[in-house]
């Protein structure tokens, strides 16, 4: 299982910031979180300030 970051994203970069294993990037208006990468370690939603990172 991994996060997704879902549209509710303001595009803050915390995530990306908070982030242990570099899984997650800019994408096109909202963040983007690479599933291949995710630890599932909950650290992108624990800095999410609009509550956008969620499990998948």
């Amino acid at each position: 299982m991994s996060y997704i970051i879902t549209d509710d994203c303001i595009s803050c970069g915390a995530c990306e910031a908070d982030c242990p294993v570099a899984a997650i990037s800019e994408g096109d208006g909202k963040y983007v979180i690479d599933e291949t990468l995710c630890t599932d370690c909950g650290a992108c939603a624990d800095g999410c300030p609009v509550d956008a990172a969620i499990p998948d």
